[in-house]
């Protein structure tokens, strides 16, 4: 046997033959038959892979009373990922809502054995993340405030209580631990084996060996299913087919960003000192020496995530697809690659170094670009859902199958994750970009995570505006969608450097005198990454009122629209601008742009509408142009009269700046004179030049989206993704405005919007100001109230105008007066906090009508 200690003590590189995991995967013994030779024609729904995130959905599907279920699996189940898999299960998660997928996966999991009769094997002892930082403990502090209003039970322990529950551990480094009572691992064949056991019970057929050889949509949007032992009709289809996801793709012309990763895990024989122990250890997670340790049986069981210098991607599978008839192989193992975690384990727990390896594991998991899995319908395929990309398919797989399952039964899904939409990705998403991301991802695995974080491999993609030149040696550029951003510029003899920080950082000062650019003289921005659609034919006016809850705009106007889910969710907002009988322009957030195509496009062939989109979002650049001085400097560059009386805010017109044609919106989200101009993207550059030139006199400057989100604050304006979302119904986001329940069009969420209405609010969002030291709100932080959490924020800043940090929160409507004291939990601290009258500045056209209406009296 290879002892661990050699590799440090003798500095060998080892190989070792390959074994089968044992508790960690399928045991011997233990191959899953042959499914019986029944067979359908049709199917409601037809899951692709055989793994436990599809087997998980098709449980959830039949479960919750769907008929016609097919699932069909190339070889058997759980071949591909889950058989080798660790199969940790947490309920940590440093995202929002994927809390709630960690959370309701393992919900399930406690109770999948009594309810299907099968073993599982789930062990809860536990979970600690090790902080061997200062910098690590502010990050434990971060992500307790953004815990403690969900049901996650999650607590900062103390090194005593660390030593207590880890007797073996070496405390000399350790300051806290994260810990979660609750965490643990599963033996992901067993869970597979019972999910398939309930989905047979409640009515699902499961189909293997039945591989899929052709996909084929049909007019009526189904599809024929075909394989070797027969075709099926589904009127759906999900594709979670795991590393085979992108072979899944190609049938229909899509290219999945996806690649298979090669990850080690390594198990050691009996430890005296283990077998010892009167109860299980929790999964240990050291994330300065980026490995996870956990108990196998008497011995134990730890991964490490190398750096992305070290890691190993399966390129050669992404070039040639994966060898037929891989699916429960394993690589070679490659110890080299792991040394430096194996001594950073051995020094952390140091009955390590006597420990003999009986088993090392080297198997494919299958990385997205961001490491997050893609979950939903896919954009410009009708009828074609995925389930793919998950590097940790074991505590997503219960929760995905619930989440996925609600969202197909009743048309919308059940809360926010636009994270996981699969039409993040676009074709700017090359396949070397998809290379370079999954291993920074890899590597990063562990990284102290802050807030505003950038990551910047892969960068800049082909998606780069007309002024990346121009801007890229002046500012901090932020990734968007692909998109390169200005987030804030900086000045000879500033520090130009990317300083994450969980407080107050190099760009604070800078972003101050961007918003006093804005609000004193006149500032440009580039807001190209916006997503732009164009919407004409007979029947668009008729689709947008059906979509938007608004009314729609008068040619030649523009208003702020939302589209709401059958439930009166906010699904997306928009600015809509009708600029010819018939025509409009549709402008989104660059986060938003497939994830909001897709849902009109679906609309106009689910109602039949007469309609050509067109997604020109590449084709157009914006500038945003805000300030007092404004317009005296477009004024200089067009003959367009852009007076107050003659371009009325929320206007649109077509005309030349300088000679280039521009589509002009009076609009700005600094709530400041201003406007939108939409142009070739071509012609940025020559824009930009000039309008800076004109703004000599006034002073013009740059500003970037730091600095546009404390104006847009202080405006109280509201953001899609932050203060609305598909958590949250408009009236409680304070957009009762835009939201024309009296119009005759029966748009979407109309009726539920009504029942919500009559049986009142529970919430309410408000302003708060806050009196804070060197750190803001951010979003997500916990809102308390007498020693209770009530609420949450959803986005925040520094407010530059009264010097203190302002917040958005959702916080109990009886608690929601204007003068109401709360506070906001920040860095472990709370702070106290007042609900104030929004907004905290008026925005320019109110300022310009209140003067008009005092001149008049």
């Amino acid at each position: 046997m290879l002892r661990l200690g050699a590799l440090r003590l003798r500095g060998l590189a080892l190989r070792s033959s390959q074994g089968r995991p044992s508790s960690a995967g399928l045991r011997e013994g233990q191959e899953s038959p042959p499914s019986p030779p029944e067979w359908k024609d049709r199917a409601e729904t037809v899951i692709i892979g055989g793994g436990c995130v599809g087997v998980s959905l098709a449980y959830h599907l039949a479960k919750a009373g769907m008929r016609d279920v097919v699932l069909l699996e190339k070889s058997e189940l759980t071949a591909g990922s889950t058989w080798h898999a660790a199969g940790l299960t947490t309920y940590f998660h440093p995202g929002i809502n994927l809390k709630k997928i960690h959370y309701d996966s393992i919900k399930l999991y406690e109770r999948l054995e009594e309810e299907t009769g099968q073993v599982v094997g789930f062990h809860q002892p536990g979970s600690i993340r090790l902080a061997t930082t200062p910098e690590r403990v502010d990050e434990f502090k971060y992500q307790m405030t953004r815990t403690n209003w969900h049901a996650t039970e999650q607590y900062i322990i103390e090194p005593e209580k660390i030593h207590e529950l880890f007797p073996l551990l070496n405390m000399d480094k350790i300051l806290a631990g994260l810990y979660n009572p609750g965490d643990g691992h599963i033996d992901p064949y067993s869970l597979t084996m019972a999910l398939a056991t309930g989905a047979r019970k409640y009515g699902a057929l499961l189909k293997y060996p039945a591989p899929v050889t052709s996909l084929k949509p049909r007019p009526d949007g189904t599809w024929d299913v075909e394989t070797p032992q027969g075709s099926v009709r589904a009127n759906r289809i999900v594709n979670a087919a795991g590393f085979w996801a992108r072979e899944v793709g190609k049938m229909i012309g899509l290219d999945h960003p996806l690649i298979p990763v090669q990850h080690q895990y390594v198990i050691t024989s009996t430890i005296p000192e283990v077998k010892a122990l009167k109860r299980e250890l929790p999964v240990l997670r050291d994330l300065e020496g980026s490995y996870y340790l956990r108990q196998e049986r008497d011995g134990l069981l730890f991964g490490p995530y190398e750096s992305q210098e070290k890691m190993k991607l399966q390129a050669s599978w992404v070039a040639h697809g994966v060898p037929p008839g891989f699916g429960k192989e394993l690589f070679e193992s490659d110890l080299d690659r792991i040394t430096e975690h194996v001594e950073a384990a051995m020094e952390m727990v140091p009955v390590l170094k006597k420990a003999d390896i009986i088993n090392i594991v080297n198997g494919p998991i299958t990385y997205s670009p961001d490491i997050l899995p893609m979950v939903g319908p896919h954009q410009g395929v009708r009828n074609y859902w995925v389930a793919i990309g998950f590097g940790y398919g074991i505590i997503h797989a219960g929760g995905v199958g619930t989440y996925l399952s609600d969202w197909i039964l009743h048309g919308e899904p059940p809360f926010d994750l636009i994270e996981l939409d699969p039409n993040r990705y676009g074709k700017w998403t090359t396949t070397q970009y998809t290379e370079a991301k999954a291993r920074e991802s890899y590597g990063f695995n562990n990284i102290v995570g802050y807030p505003k974080e950038e990551r910047f491999a892969g960068r800049p993609t082909q998606r780069v505006s007309g002024l990346y030149k121009i801007l890229e040696s002046k500012c901090s550029m932020g990734f968007h969608a692909g998109w390169e951003q200005p987030h804030w510029f900086y000045k000879p003899g500033q520090d130009t450097q990317y300083r994450p920080s969980f407080r107050r950082t190099n760009w604070f000062e800078p972003v101050g005198s961007e918003y006093k650019q804005v609000m004193q003289r006149v500032g440009v921005i580039d807001l190209s990454p916006f997503g732009k659609f164009n919407i004409k034919g007979q029947d668009s006016t008729q689709l947008l009122d059906h979509l938007c809850a608004n009314v729609i705009p008068k040619v030649g106007f523009t208003n702020i629209s939302h589209m709401l889910t059958p439930r009166g969710r906010v699904y997306a907002e928009l600015t809509v601008s009708h600029q010819s009988p018939g025509e409009f322009l549709l402008i989104t957030g660059s986060g938003s742009e497939l994830h909001d195509l897709r849902w009109i496009e679906e609309a106009a062939v689910r109602g039949g509408y007469d309609v050509e989109i067109r997604n020109i979002t590449d084709e157009l650049g914006v500038l945003g142009v805000a300030g007092p001085y404004a317009r005296r400097v477009l004024q200089k560059l067009t003959s367009e009269d852009l007076s107050d009386d003659v371009f009325k805010f929320l206007q649109t017109k077509s005309l030349k700046i300088s000679d280039i044609p521009v589509t002009a919106i009076r609009i700005s989200y600094t709530g400041e004179l201003g406007w939108e101009l939409y142009h070739r993207r071509e012609d940025s550059a020559a824009l930009y030049e000039r309008i800076m030139n004109a703004g000599q006199e006034e002073g013009i400057d740059n500003f970037g989206t730091y600095a546009l989100n404390a104006l847009r604050l202080e405006k109280a304006f509201r953001a899609w993704g932050s203060e609305m979302n598909c958590d949250t119904n408009p009236l409680e986001a304070g957009l009762d405005y835009f939201i024309k329940l009296n119009k005759p069009a029966n748009f979407t969420g109309k009726q539920a919007l009504k029942q919500i209405k009559a049986k009142g609010l529970k919430r309410r969002l408000v302003c708060l100001t806050l009196a804070t030291d060197n750190v803001d709100p951010e979003g997500n932080e916990s809102v308390w109230y007498k020693g209770k959490v009530i609420g949450n924020t959803t986005s925040g800043s520094y407010s530059y105008s009264i010097q203190k940090s302002l917040a958005f929160a959702y916080v109990p409507v009886e608690l929601s007066e204007v003068g109401q004291q709360v506070e906001v939990e920040l860095l472990g601290k709370n702070y106290p906090a007042t609900i104030i009258q929004e907004p905290l500045v008026l925005t320019e056209p109110t300022r310009t009508r209140l003067q008009k209406d005092g001149r008049k009296s």
